[in-house]
């Protein structure tokens, strides 16, 4: 028996019966639940920990997010930070507001990271600027993350960090402790006489709180950025130019970031290279020059304050809050969004971290979970999980320089390689509404650009790993009758533009090897292939791929009353076939596993090449697409059974 079972609401309704243990699970009651008519059932969002997923090479973002929005809010560290922070006990470099999710490859996004401190002595020359120098662990017991929201304390200098977002703009809180800029606790004090505490008291408190801005982003794939800070409010507009993590070309993103500190800006200006100077107030960077990456920003100061208006509570911290709005398309976009979406910064917060819960309740309750002996493991993991399928593709609706539609436009699929599997399939089922759109702009990629991708982010190209797999995300959706208003002949047109026309640059965008794949109906190892350009590898599970996206083109083909066009692409889809070597054995640790029959590459001349069946598995090794590249895809033959 399935454990899902079909409702009649409005959006699906899946419940989903966890039977793993004997023991119920047991809630606590939540106040902030939706639904006030059933007080005893939990809020949702109790059983999420994004977390899940941000060490070991999981890469998930775990920080504050809307459901598929832009901005995403988290402590960027130095360690595994492919999607900004990891619990694997590195130091924090900075809090950024740009990220993606479960990706591999290089560290994607996390420009113009903001990073607080406070200058020893309080010496601008004595402050932190470049990434190595600045980095600073974090207290572990500190990490709080939940839906909509992210908060960390910095270890040693006692200043913690809470950040939320709205759609297109991030608010960060940085509490610094009144004074004493290392941290240490001065142990003695309590033993100076009265008059001598109150005047050290007031020489801590006399500290000017600092937030600098680093044209940066995780990878240091910066070309160009350049930033502005006015004098009078600190407010920093700029912009940069970088590279996509796993895709070819560049992108721009532009940034607005307001201040709002406890008194009037003390001073500011830009720094390079770890020196901060006051003038200029304008700073345009390059990439650098041979191998030395260039650092630098901007910074802003703040009159010192307190949080509690006292001068003599040594105990006082002082906020010090930032708005950043981000845009593909302007710093004056970045701005307008800020402003609009987070008007009032200074009492803003908790208002966008409860919006930022409804949407995610909203989302998460197309699901429910009928708990009859499931361990809270279990079911925190569920939610979790359903939750993250909701984080990226992104919704950069209005964003995109390089057309408008005037419908939603979605990015960040990354990869579709990975999600056509099983996250695509699961939002045409949970949120039809959103998958449509993301469908919609799949769609709106081919038109604008010639082919339809197989990896975007950033506006970007990103590299093919495989087939034309949004092929399967535009059928899967047809075959599921996901709407009306999606432009089914244009799917067809597109799909079969990626099955016969072979691009030059088939690295990034359609398929390589049509020609050997019509004359020999496999791709063949060590191909020639004069007419386009990519890495020459992944034979096989290329062969399996092309024949899976053929099998799609039939059935909308099909579906679509073209008989002819059905049947020669189902006969393709059969090509897989011809990899298909029935006596081939499998050897693990020298013993043999008694299965024949395994896929293998093959010659243009048609004689068996040979790949290990273990290779490209934990067993013997990973395979990367760029630095050992083989006849499977980050998977052996086995698992491509």
């Amino acid at each position: 028996m399935s454990p899902f079972t079909a409702t009649s609401s409005p959006l699906l309704r899946v419940v989903a019966c966890l039977l793993v243990s004997s023991a119920p699970v047991s809630y606590a009651s939540d106040n902030n639940n939706n639904n006030k008519n059933t007080p005893n059932i939990p809020d949702i969002l109790s059983q999420v920990n994004p977390l899940i997923g941000s060490t070991n090479g999981g890469n998930v973002f775990p920080g504050a997010t809307r459901p598929y929005g832009l901005a995403k809010a988290a402590p960027d560290v130095d360690g595994l930070n492919t999607g900004g922070f990891s619990t694997d006990g590195s130091n924090i470099t900075g809090f950024s507001a740009l990220h993606d999710s479960g990706t591999g490859g290089n560290p994607s996004l996390g420009n113009f990271p903001l990073f607080p401190q406070l200058c020893p002595d309080d010496d601008l020359n004595r402050c932190r600027f470049r990434i190595g120098d600045r980095k600073v662990p974090y207290v572990k017991e500190s990490v709080v993350a939940e839906p909509g929201r992210f908060s960390v304390e910095l270890l040693g200098s006692g200043i913690r960090a809470d950040m939320t977002v709205s759609e297109h703009a991030a608010l960060y809180t940085f509490r610094f402790p009144a004074g004493d800029p290392e941290g240490k606790v001065h142990d003695d004090l309590g033993r100076l006489p009265q008059q001598q505490q109150q005047q050290q008291q007031q020489q801590q408190q006399q500290q000017h709180p600092l937030v600098m801005l680093d044209l940066t982003d995780l990878w240091q794939s910066r070309q160009n950025a350049s930033v502005s800070v006015d004098e009078t409010s600190g407010r920093m507009l700029g912009n940069g130019t970088f590279l996509p993590s796993f895709g070819a070309g560049s992108y721009v993103v532009h940034f607005c970031v307001d201040f709002f500190g406890p008194g009037r800006v003390y001073d500011s200006g830009v720094w390079v290279n770890g020196r901060a100077g006051m003038q200029p107030k304008d700073l345009f960077l390059t990439r650098g020059f041979n191998l030395f990456y260039l650092e630098g920003g901007a910074f802003v100061r703040f009159e010192p304050g307190s949080d509690s208006g006292s001068g003599s509570d040594s105990t006082a911290t002082v906020t010090v809050t930032a708005r950043v709005g981000l845009s593909f398309k302007s710093a004056e976009q970045a701005c307008r969004s800020a402003e609009t979406e987070i008007p009032d910064p200074r009492n803003d917060f908790e208002r966008l971290v409860e919006e930022a819960r409804g949407e995610w309740r909203d989302k998460l309750g197309s699901v429910s979970v009928t708990a009859g002996g499931a361990s809270e493991d279990l079911v925190v993991s569920f939610w979790s999980g359903i939750y993250r399928n909701m984080i990226s593709p992104q919704n950069y609706t209005g964003e995109n320089p390089h057309w408008d539609t005037g419908r939603p436009y979605f990015d960040s699929f990354y990869c579709i390689w990975d999600s056509f599997r099983a996250q695509h399939p699961l939002l045409t089922i949970l949120d039809p509404e959103a998958q449509t759109q993301m469908v919609q702009s799949l769609l709106d990629t081919y038109t604008h650009e010639g082919w339809l991708p197989d990896c975007h982010m950033s506006m970007c190209q990103g590299w093919t790993q495989g087939g034309s797999n949004a092929d399967v995300v535009l059928v899967d959706a047809y075959v599921k009758n996901l709407s009306s208003i999606i432009d089914w002949p244009l799917a067809l047109e597109a799909i079969l533009t990626d099955a016969e026309n072979e691009p030059q640059e088939w690295s990034h965008h359609g398929r390589g090897g049509l020609h050997s794949w019509r004359k020999y109906n496999y791709i063949p190892y060590l191909d020639f292939d004069p007419w386009g350009f990519g890495t020459n590898s992944r034979s096989v599970s290329r062969t399996l791929e092309y024949a899976y996206n053929d099998f799609c083109l039939a059935t909308l083909a099909g579906g679509l009353g073209k008989p002819d066009m059905r049947a020669k692409y189902m006969q393709r889809s059969m090509n897989w076939r011809n990899l298909w070597k029935e006596d081939q054995t499998s050897f693990i640790k020298g013993n043999d596993t008694g299965f024949r029959g395994f896929f293998q590459p093959k010659y243009m001349n048609g004689t068996w090449g040979f790949q290990d069946p273990i290779a490209c598995s934990a067993l013997a090794g990973f395979c990367s697409l760029t630095s050992n590249p083989s006849e499977t895809f980050e998977a052996s033959i086995w698992q491509y059974l």
